[in-house]
């Protein structure tokens, strides 16, 4: 009997196999993406107002639970260096809150070389968004400037990271619309990038709106070809998120404060995190 040819000796299947698994990682870490994004509620508005007086009124903590009650997926607070809002009392007492929502994520915001890891490290939040903050900002404006980060910065960056990975706490990094800025933030080690997004809101509704709008959506695909989460904040209302949701694709999550916030005064606070809810698809 002739002898039967083995076509497959001297072949090494590793590569594909590797390859293999490397999709099967990806494809499973996609599928556990929501299919709609989720809403996290900024209450730091909710805490400015508060303190303007010494009464503890309105309590950000209600605020937050009847935000949760109406169906937001999570809380974001930012406790400033300065205490202009969010006090250290808050991040305790909305991650004691949190416990009693146990499908709602708690994030938290801040530079990182500025206090943020220590209060991370304290309450251990499900998220950390890093921004570069100045400690006299007025507010966030303006994402990480990676492409020409200084090689102390990216080292300071990387432990940041390190640590609160060790926290078991996922990664965001407040960013630009530049896709190839998403690469960086890939080989820095976070998991998502948040899409600084007052940009397009300055220019929704003007004849510059679409042209912005597209630097979103590359970015926004730049992020997913190299396997970074997207998340996206920064004056997103009512008006301007349709648009925003529907151009940009597959999102993980919109931070939304300060319209939502201005909305409640008008809405209450559950019937404006329902109408968010609504726009996001929940």
């Amino acid at each position: 009997m002739p002898e039967r040819s083995n076509v497959t000796a001297g072949c090494d299947f590793r590569p594909a196999l590797v390859s293999c698994t490397s999709f099967l990682s990806r494809l499973a870490a996609y599928s556990h993406r929501p299919l709609v994004p989720k809403l996290s509620v900024n209450v730091n508005k909710i805490a400015t107002l508060r303190n303007t007086r010494r009464r503890h009124v309105p309590s950000v903590v209600r605020l937050a639970g009847i935000a949760l009650d109406a169906g937001a997926h999570g809380i974001t607070i930012h406790p400033r260096p300065d205490q202009r809002h969010i006090l250290p009392a808050d991040v305790d007492a909305l991650a004691e809150l949190l416990k009693s929502y146990p499908s709602a994520e708690f994030c938290i915001e801040g530079n990182p070389f500025h206090g943020l890891i220590e209060h991370c490290e304290r309450v251990r939040p499900v998220q950390a968004l890093l921004v570069p903050d100045e400690h006299a900002a007025f507010t966030s404006n303006q994402g990480w400037n990676l492409l020409q980060l200084d090689a102390a910065t990216r080292r300071a960056l990387v432990r940041s990271i390190k640590s609160l990975h060790e926290f078991g706490i996922r990664v965001s990094l407040f960013v630009d619309p530049v896709p190839a800025t998403m690469a960086v933030v890939r080989e820095l080690g976070a998991d998502r990038v948040e899409l600084y997004t007052e940009p397009y809101a300055v220019a929704a509704g003007t004849s510059r709106a679409s042209e912005v709008l597209q630097r979103y959506t590359l970015a926004a695909q730049a992020a997913r070809e190299v396997e970074l989460g997207v998340n996206a904040g920064h004056d997103l209302n009512l008006e301007n998120l349709p648009n925003f949701l529907h151009a940009t694709g597959r999102i993980d999550e919109v931070s939304i404060g300060h319209a939502l916030i201005a909305d409640a005064l008008e809405l209450g606070i559950a019937d404006a995190t329902r109408r968010y809810l609504a726009i996001c698809g929940a």
